[in-house]
């Protein structure tokens, strides 16, 4: 009886763990990818200071691409630039609005800092590692 006690402890802390993140949206599918940022480069050096998103569209990151933005000293949140409310579409992409995404379908806003927005399901979350200065962030699923 022992034995099945611990195996059932042990699965609840190995499915409990810190690094994974939650989807449960039936709107977007997990895709596996990761990208590279180097925030020296001039396209991305505005993640070089916090409030500042950046969107990037490139077809090796995400469905629809990603939002990251540094939120503090060397912390950073991404998400998927596609409509969590909704399938991707022609206007499913996000648009930028201060530190917001809006989808421009519904007119549904998200708070960069949370992922959370007025619709049932938040912003889809990405994983996010940065070096210890800050210039190259990896972003991926």
């Amino acid at each position: 009886m022992k034995k099945y006690l611990f195996l059932v402890v042990a699965l609840i802390a190995l499915s409990c763990s810190k690094d994974r993140i939650a989807n449960s949206n039936p709107y977007l599918q997990n895709v596996g990818f990761s990208k590279e940022i180097n925030t020296n480069l001039p396209s991305y050096n505005g993640l070089q200071f916090p409030s500042n998103p950046i969107l990037i569209t490139d077809p090796d990151a995400g469905i629809k691409g990603i939002i990251v933005m540094k939120v503090g000293t060397n912390d950073y949140r991404a998400y998927e630039a596609s409509c969590p409310n909704q399938y991707p579409s022609d206007c499913s992409r996000m648009t930028l609005d201060g530190i917001n995404a809006k989808c421009p379908c519904e007119n549904y806003e998200y708070s960069l800092f949370t992922g959370v927005g007025s619709a049932q399901y938040p912003l889809k979350a990405y994983r996010v590692e940065a070096n210890s200065d800050g210039s190259v962030i990896r972003v991926y699923n």
